[in-house]
Formats: structure tokens, C-alpha cells, sequence
């Protein structure tokens, strides 16, 4: 029997004076972590830093109220110490903070309670950390991305215990690093890839630099006697019908006596001994006609529950061949881990995960799988912030848009277990990038153990996920290295080379085979040839948005398109909420929440000939967001179009991490942009297109697709000018191109027509000429609002052509949504939307300017 014991309660935080020297670690002091490696970096305080500013009183830094798990920023926020650093350009008055060192402090009791190990438990620190128990080190700390283990008995008093872990400045830590080891290129000049840290909390170009300090994941004490679980890594997969596990189980033993790990799934049971001094067990289980876990779209998603205990030690074991107790069911959001640490306990799926590597094709069971992906980063600066409530609504929103892959971008961390767990129900897939990205990485010591204990301790960790089906080494550091001029300013100095194409696939393989690994993104399958070669591996398509306009997009054959994206403002009430300022374009303070060089310059260059040019604010943020789903709908059809020559497409981004503009389709304060609806529409199992003079028919789904293919070309009043029909089949998971009949395929007046597709209930309207060049007549539509359940029902019907026609209720009501947007009307025809909403004062306003839109509306 083991105990546990949580030690969140109680904590102050205190800024550290420069000189106070509380940082020094002694000679020696070193960190166990959860892995077995030795953390042999110690933590350094904040010297030559900025220090508290002068408009902060010290006693308001000192003895705050801290909140554990958290960080360093949200309590003072909840202290009212510092403001709000989403709001406004708060964020520019707070760099100090991770300028300096902070200390974290606790006082608890603690009684004997009769077992020979009692360890402090540190299941994430961020990030250089000294840990001091009733006055002694017990160790030091230098990467958020790992865990760390204390043998404590021996310091523990009987009655009052202070546990104190003083964080210094993780810039300080990095630039020491950096002059030590020589300099590395970089996307930004910030000292990011010196430190095993989250990278983006430095800024990047979407997310605001906030350098965190904290106990960011639970701290407790473990007080067990004889033996422990220290490890158990499942690997699960299939066998015919059949689910096979191996469990790789791991015992740390203070007793000489043989002790029994027995294994549980499904009523099947495996036994093994471990004699007096062995450490380790494999445990093989097969699960006869098992029900096999798929990815969203291709089947359910089962999982059963897989139990490991630990028998002897000073504990109760079964006789051999007895059988062990049967499994409680684990409910979803159940702890992971029981308060008996003699058990663990995880919910797995059964199923195979491949890689085709000539034409990086994911083949889950077997079977081929399109990705209609997504990037993800992390959902907030500040972790503890992300509940497992808000990432199901986060991971919902992308399976209600589509998606059926979730990248884990490599400037953020590894997630949370609550994550991966919801990507498992989900049946949502997810490729885990390792946490790198865009800067030329030192592996030199201390950073490449460092590495190689965070890679161990997560590849063990993330085992049981059926979602997870590839390990990546990086982002875009390949193609730094080859093409954005970094070999000149490295002069031969390392850059990570050996982390992605030796120890990192080294780890994986041998700590779960089970999965593939790929070096980086973009890679094109072998270190010699061009990373970010569109005919091989996989693409990033960043000349589009930069440089370029969307129809660009039209030119790529990818293989598969790992990155690609488009800007566009987050919601009005976001913005709102953000900033307290003027909203205009290039008001300072909406400038401030656009971290992209030349952003908002690149936004109207975007619009082309595609969109008229705005004259306010409410159309600059109407036309941008337009754009921007026009741009990805305008990708993601024609990549989806070259199946099985492409093999899939991870959209940048999901999700937003503050109050920003950017390519999020979900903005920061979680509301659906335009971008969502347009990739719920070009993500879809069915997709009709129409690309090139052709009528794309995509059919992602497991039956045919049968129906009369409708194809009419209108004037601009809705008459009909030409149509042609068509009987069509089109088979699972395959795509049809069918060049469009002369009478439909050119128009008499591009200016003045349009083509309205239909196969079943699927429809696209698409023009002859962008919308700068249609001879739009002046919209004019009916429209009125009525209550609805939850909300409000608005029914619109047009009068003339309404091109466009898009309904923003968080105007009204922040917490207002939409069901749908935008859509395109041909005179006579009606769209009913359907608003989410409380009592709106006066719910005619979601009939009128700026709530509801069209291109073509009448000129103010």
C-alpha cells in the first residue's frame, strides 16, 4: 500500500532580490526524475535583470496568495497586482516578471505513517527550479517539459514542514546558456531554444511574449514501503482479430523479496514475478475478437480498461494463479492514478498505426486515412487555465468542423492527459510534434539529457493513447537548417541534427514501436534532399499569406500539406473584450494584437480583386474574415480534390491562445470565426467543388455516393441561362472529377453569371469573375427575427442575388452564436439561421447593419 498526498494548499509567492542569493545550489545537488535520469542542471537566479519595476511596491510582491498548480502570472493577476496581460498592451509593462526569481513557499504537518520511502513528487515544474525542504536542497531543475522525483523521508519533521521551490529567470538561464554554448538562429531573437521550455512564451507571431514561472502541474508527497510501480508502458495493437499488450512494467524495491505484477483487460489476465533484486516484468495479454478503435468517420471508438498491479513488498499479493480482484470501470475524468500508487490503471484502444513514407499516407488497421487536419497550439499562455471542460469544447469544435487529426505544433508542450484521453473518445488522431520549432537547438550538455529524459518520460506517458499515431522531431528546423541560411551562422556549431535523426527515433523505437517517427516538418523523407519539396514527404506553403495571393494554392501538388494558412481578425466581441481602445485597423492597440510582421498590411493585400476594399473597421472586419475563409475553403478543396496523390491537410491553426489576429479558426476567447463554418463545409465526408473547369465529387465517407449531379448556370436575377445533369456514382474514399458540359463551363458575361452545383443535399455556388468584377446588383432581402428556442430564429429572403449573406450575433450578445455562415442566395430563395442566445433588448437588430452582412449590401 502506498499514500499519496496532494501539497497544493497554502502557497505564497515572493519576488527574490537580485542579490539575495537564494539560487545557489550546492555542489552536487542533482534531480531524479519520474524516468530514472539525473537532472544535472541547477537553477540560476535573476542577475543583470530588470528586477521588479518601480511603479510595483515590493510588500505587493511579497507573501502573495499562490494557487498550485499555476504560475507566477496568474497570481499576481488574481492578486490584483499586475493587470490583465491579454488586455490592451498590458503585456508590454510585464516583461519584468520573467525577469526575475520567484519563491514559492508552503507549510504543512506532517505524522509518520509508518513506510520506509516517503518522495517528493514534482509532476511539473516551470522551469529552473530549486527545491528546498525545512531549509535543505533537494534538488534543482532546468526543463518544464519532465517530471522529478525527491527522496524526502529523511528531511521530514514530525509536526511543521516548510517546502519552498525558488524558480529563477528563465531568460537569465537561457542567456547564459547561449553565451556559453555560442549562438543559434532562430524565427526571433528570443533565447527560446536555450531552455527545455514552452518556446512560444517568449511570443511568436500570434502569441504575446509572457515568461512563466510556476508549479504548473501537481506536487504531492508518496509514502510507500517495500516496492513501487516506477513505470508501465503498454504497447497495444492488433493481431488479426485479436488485441495483443505487452506491458513493460518498471518496479523501484526497497525489499528483497520476490513480488508478483499482475495485468488485467477485458477479463484477461497475466502474471509475473519478480525475484529478489529484478526490476522490470513483461506482461503479454491477448484479447480474443476485440472491437477495434478508429479514427472519427471510420468506425467507433471502444476502449477498455488495462490494470497493473504491484503484489508483495509489504503488501497483499494472490497466490499463483489466483486471480486478481476484477476492474472497476474508468469513467471519463476519472484521476489516472488512484491514491494507491500500487495500481495503475488506463483506458486503451486497440489499433494499428502506419506510415507510408514515399508518400506520408497515415494507414490506421490497415486502412488509408485522408487527414482533414488541424494545428494546434497551446489553448493559453498559462496552463492551469486549461481545464479538461474547456479542452472538450476546444477538441469538440474541431470534430464539429471536420476534423479528424490534431497536430500538436512543436512550440508548445506535451499536452495534458486530459488531452490525449478526449482526442481517444473523440476519435480524433493526433501527431505529436517533440517540442521544437524554428530555431537551431544546442546538443550539447545539459540539454541533450535533458531531451533524452523529457522524450523517455513522454513516449512511456503518451503509450496507452490509441489517438496517437506519429512522433515528430521538430518544426521546421530541417528546413531552417537547409534554407533559411542558418549553416553560415552556425560555423559548423551543433543545431539538433543528431536529436531528430538519432536519439529521438532511437527512444521511440525502442520505448513503442508502435508507432512511426518522421524527423520534422516540412521533410521530404531523407536528410539529403530538399525539406520542403511539395512532391515528396510533407509541405508547409507559406509564399501564400506572405507573399502571394490564394489562388496561388492552385499551383501545389502536395503529398501531404503539414502547414498552411490565412489571417484574419478574431470576433467582435473578442476584440471588444481586448481592447478598450478605438477599434479601427490601425488603431495602436488592435495593432498590438496583431504579432505577425506586416499583418494587417498582408490582410488588405489579401482581399485582391477578391473583395472590395474596405472603408471602416466594420468592413475591414467583416471583408478580412470573409477572406480568410475563402482562402483555406479555396486550399483544402483542391487539396482534397488530389486524393490519393495528397494525402491529407493540417490546416494552421485550430485555436488561439489570447485575444489576437490570426490564422485561428477558433479565436482566443473561443469563438467561432468564419474560417470554422468554411472548414466545416470543405472538411466534410462529402464534398462538392467545383476547381478548374471541373466538378470535383470527394466522397470520404465508408458508402457510395449516388445522385443526379445538377449544374446550372444563372444570371445575376436567378434565371437560367444553361443546365445539365448528370447521373453519378462516386466510391468510398475516392474522388470523382467530371469536366464541366460547354453550355455550363463558360459564361456569356462573366460579370453577370454565376454556376450553382448540386448533387443531393450538397451545394456550391461559385462565379465566373471575382466578386470586384461581378455587376452585383444592390442586395435587398426580407428578413425578421423571432424567438426561438435558446435564442432566436432569423429568417432571411432575398430579393435579389445576396452574395454572401453572414449573421454576427456577438455584437448583440457576447455569448450570442450563429448555426451557420455565410451563405449565398439567388433572388426568391430563403436562409434560416438559428441563434444561440439570452433576451436580446431589441432582437430586430439581428436583422440590420453591422449583424447582418452581405458583399454586395447597399453602400452606407
Amino acid at each position: 500500500m502506498s499514500i499519496y498526498r496532494p501539497l497544493h494548499d497554502g502557497w505564497t509567492l515572493t519576488a527574490v532580490p537580485r542579490d539575495a542569493g537564494v539560487n545557489a545550489v550546492p555542489s552536487g545537488a542533482g534531480a531524479t526524475g519520474a524516468t530514472g535520469a539525473t537532472g544535472a542542471t541547477g537553477a540560476t537566479g535573476a542577475t543583470g535583470a530588470t528586477g521588479v519595476p518601480s511603479g510595483v511596491e515590493a510588500a505587493e510582491v511579497a507573501g502573495v496568495p499562490a494557487t498550485v498548480p499555476g504560475c507566477v502570472h496568474t497570481d499576481l493577476l488574481a492578486a490584483g497586482i499586475i493587470d490583465d496581460p491579454y488586455l490592451d498592451d498590458n503585456e508590454t509593462r510585464l516583461t519584468w516578471i520573467g525577469r526575475t526569481a520567484w519563491r514559492y513557499e508552503t507549510a504543512f504537518t506532517w505524522t509518520p505513517d509508518g513506510h520506509e520511502r516517503t518522495d517528493l513528487v514534482c509532476e511539473g515544474l516551470d522551469t529552473v527550479a530549486t527545491v528546498v525542504l525545512n531549509g535543505v536542497t533537494v534538488g534543482a531543475t532546468a526543463n518544464q517539459h519532465r517530471s522529478y522525483r525527491f527522496p524526502v523521508r529523511h528531511l521530514l519533521h514530525e509536526g511543521d514542514n516548510t517546502l519552498t521551490v525558488v524558480f529563477g529567470s528563465a531568460y537569465d538561464y537561457a542567456e547564459e546558456r547561449r553565451a556559453a554554448l555560442g549562438d543559434r538562429p532562430g524565427a526571433y531573437a528570443e533565447p527560446y531554444q536555450f531552455i527545455r521550455k514552452t518556446a512560444c512564451n517568449f511570443g511568436w507571431d500570434w502569441g504575446p511574449a509572457v515568461v512563466t514561472a510556476g508549479i504548473w502541474r501537481p506536487i504531492g508527497l508518496e509514502s510507500w514501503s517495500g516496492a513501487r510501480l516506477a513505470g508501465v508502458r503498454p504497447l497495444v495493437t492488433l493481431d488479426g482479430t485479436d488485441g495483443r499488450v505487452t506491458a513493460h512494467v518498471r518496479v523501484e524495491r526497497t525489499a528483497q523479496e520476490p513480488l508478483t505484477v499482475t495485468a488485467e483487460v477485458a477479463g484477461v489476465t497475466a502474471e509475473a514475478r519478480l525475484e529478489p533484486g529484478e526490476h522490470e516484468a513483461v506482461l503479454d495479454l491477448t484479447v480474443p475478437a476485440v472491437e477495434v478503435w478508429w479514427p472519427r468517420g471510420y468506425g467507433a471508438q471502444p476502449r477498455y480498461d488495462l490494470a497493473v498491479r504491484l503484489h508483495g513488498g509489504h503488501g497483499e499479493h494472490p497466490e499463483p494463479g489466483e486471480p486478481a480482484e476484477p476492474l472497476e470501470p474508468v469513467e471519463p475524468g476519472e484521476p489516472v492514478e488512484p491514491g494507491d500508487r500500487r495500481e495503475w490503471r488506463r483506458r486503451i484502444g486497440f489499433r494499428t498505426a502506419e506510415l507510408d513514407r514515399e508518400a506520408f499516407g497515415l494507414r490506421v488497421n490497415g486502412g488509408a486515412v485522408f487527414v482533414r487536419g488541424v494545428n494546434w497550439i497551446p489553448d493559453d499562455c498559462f496552463p492551469n487555465r486549461v481545464t479538461r471542460d474547456r479542452l472538450r469544447e476546444r477538441l469538440t469544435q474541431a470534430v464539429e468542423a471536420g476534423v479528424n487529426l490534431l497536430r500538436v505544433w512543436g512550440g508548445g508542450l506535451y499536452e495534458s492527459d486530459d488531452f490525449y484521453d478526449l482526442a481517444d473518445e473523440l476519435g480524433l488522431l493526433v501527431w505529436q510534434d517533440f517540442p521544437f520549432a524554428c530555431a537551431a537547438y544546442p546538443e550539447e550538455e545539459p540539454f541533450r539529457s535533458e531531451v533524452e529524459a523529457e522524450a523517455r518520460e513522454n513516449v512511456t506517458r503518451l503509450a496507452s493513447h490509441p489517438s496517437l499515431v506519429l512522433w515528430c522531431g521538430n518544426n521546421e528546423n530541417i528546413e531552417g537548417h537547409a534554407d533559411w541560411g542558418w549553416q553560415e551562422d552556425l560555423a559548423g556549431r551543433s543545431w539538433g541534427a543528431g536529436f531528430y535523426y538519432d536519439l529521438l527515433p532511437r527512444v521511440v523505437a525502442e520505448l513503442d514501436p508502435t508507432r512511426p517517427y518522421w524527423p520534422g516538418s516540412p521533410y521530404s523523407g531523407a536528410p539529403d534532399l530538399p525539406p520542403n519539396d511539395p512532391a515528396r514527404g510533407t509541405v508547409h506553403i507559406w509564399d501564400v499569406w506572405n507573399r502571394e495571393d490564394y489562388t496561388r494554392y492552385a499551383a501545389y501538388r502536395p503529398r501531404f500539406a503539414a502547414e498552411f494558412g490565412f489571417q484574419g481578425p478574431a470576433a467582435y466581441a473578442t476584440m471588444r473584450r481586448a481592447i478598450s481602445g478605438e477599434l479601427a485597423p490601425d488603431a495602436p492597440l488592435v495593432l498590438h494584437h496583431q504579432k505577425a510582421i506586416d499583418g494587417n498590411g498582408k490582410l488588405l493585400r489579401g482581399l485582391g480583386e477578391h473583395l472590395p476594399r474596405p472603408e471602416d473597421f466594420d468592413d475591414w472586419h467583416y471583408l478580412t474574415q470573409l477572406n480568410q475563409a475563402r482562402a483555406i475553403e479555396f486550399g483544402v478543396s483542391r487539396f482534397r480534390a488530389l486524393a490519393p496523390h495528397c494525402t491529407g491537410s493540417i490546416v494552421w491553426q485550430l485555436n488561439d491562445c489570447w485575444p489576437v489576429t490570426s490564422w485561428a479558426a477558433v479565436d482566443g476567447d473561443g469563438r467561432r470565426k468564419p474560417l470554422w463554418y468554411a472548414l466545416r463545409r470543405v472538411y466534410a465526408d462529402r464534398l462538392l467543388a467545383v476547381i478548374d473547369g471541373e466538378a470535383a465529387l470527394v466522397n470520404d465517407s465508408a458508402e457510395p455516393w449516388h445522385g443526379e449531379l445538377s449544374l446550372i448556370r444563372h444570371d445575376l436575377s436567378g434565371e437560367i441561362l444553361a443546365e445539365e445533369t448528370a447521373g453519378v456514382t462516386v466510391a468510398p474514399r475516392s474522388v470523382t472529377r467530371l469536366p464541366l458540359p460547354a453550355a455550363v463551363a463558360a459564361p456569356g458575361d462573366p460579370a453577370a453569371e454565376l454556376l450553382v452545383a448540386r448533387l443531393g443535399g450538397t451545394r456550391t455556388v461559385s462565379f465566373y469573375a471575382e466578386d470586384t468584377r461581378v455587376a452585383f446588383p444592390e442586395a435587398r432581402w426580407d428578413a425578421r427575427a423571432e424567438p426561438a428556442r435558446d435564442g432566436y430564429r432569423v429568417t432571411v429572403t432575398a430579393r435579389t442575388l445576396l452574395r454572401e449573406l453572414a449573421l454576427f450575433p456577438d455584437r448583440l450578445d457576447p455569448g450570442a452564436r450563429v448555426d451557420d455562415l455565410p451563405v449565398t442566395l439567388l433572388p426568391g430563395e430563403s436562409a434560416v439561421f438559428h441563434v444561440t442566445a439570452g433576451d436580446l433588448p431589441d432582437p430586430g437588430a439581428l436583422t440590420a447593419f453591422p449583424v447582418l452582412r452581405c458583399v454586395n449590401e447597399p453602400r452606407r
